[in-house]
């Protein structure tokens, strides 16, 4: 009996794991970093405004790709505001652009954990200038962002993410570049989905700063990001080329 009971259970955990899409599994590997503590501050912090990490970083450096081929996909974020009743919600409005075509969206990212890393050593050089924060964390969440019904293939993204922040010795929140001389280093990470409204149709969607999450051999760089020659077709010919008119163009204007 107790064999068929064990037995029933790992099926049961097998089934789920299987039944998680990529965006609830890259949540809850975040909510079980071993980096991480397991107490939630979130009614503590959540006064504050974090508007300024979803916009801090230049758009160059912002990767992302839509679909199993890993076709690249800019994402910017133009505007992003604290509701005003719900200190969880914060209303996006930006542009994506894949190919030549380029689609508005608005929508929402909810809060719902902030996580304090545990005390750690950093290897960046500068790490001085930071003297005196009060900590760094971690903010996840979820993501709906819906594309104009009027534009050609528009559709919703939907997803989880996680973005790091430090408060500094005054009580403000900073975006978390703290380990930006490291070769992993990465902040603003959004894993999920693009659904077409019209077909239905659904692709993998991940884009993040200075690295994509979750894009198995997309990303051949060892200091910095760098596409694999299978994929430069998929509009990353330029980044490979480090053409700065293209990857510098403000695209979104």
């Amino acid at each position: 009996m107790k064999h068929t009971l064990l037995l029933c259970l790992m099926v049961l955990q097998l089934s789920f794991a299987f039944a998680q899409t990529e965006a609830e599994k890259f949540k809850d590997e975040q909510l079980h970093n071993k980096d991480l503590s397991e107490k939630d501050l979130k009614e503590q912090l959540i006064k504050h405004d974090f508007s300024n990490l979803f916009t801090n970083t230049d758009n160059s450096v912002v990767y992302g790709f839509i679909g199993d081929n890993y076709q690249r996909i800019r994402i910017k974020f133009i505007k992003v505001t604290k509701d005003t009743l719900s200190a969880y919600t914060y209303h996006i409005y930006g542009k994506s652009m894949v190919k030549n075509n380029v689609d508005e969206f608005t929508g929402t990212i909810k809060i719902s954990n902030i996580l304090k890393f545990k005390p750690r050593q950093h290897g960046c050089e500068d790490e001085y200038k930071y003297k005196g924060y009060k900590g760094e964390f971690v903010l996840l969440g979820n993501y709906n962002f819906g594309e104009n019904t009027s534009q050609n293939h528009s559709g919703i993204f939907k997803g989880s993410f996680r973005s790091d922040f430090f408060i500094n010795k005054n009580n403000q929140v900073r975006y978390n570049d703290i380990e930006d001389c490291s070769d992993s280093y990465t902040n603003n990470q959004f894993v999920g989905q693009w659904i077409e409204y019209k077909t239905n149709l659904t692709k993998r969607c991940n884009w993040g700063d200075f690295r994509v999450p979750n894009s198995g051999d997309l990303d051949m760089g060892a200091g910095e990001f760098s596409p694999a020659d299978k994929y430069l077709k998929y509009g990353w010919q330029s980044r490979r080329d480090n053409n700065e008119e293209i990857e510098n163009a403000r695209w979104w204007k």
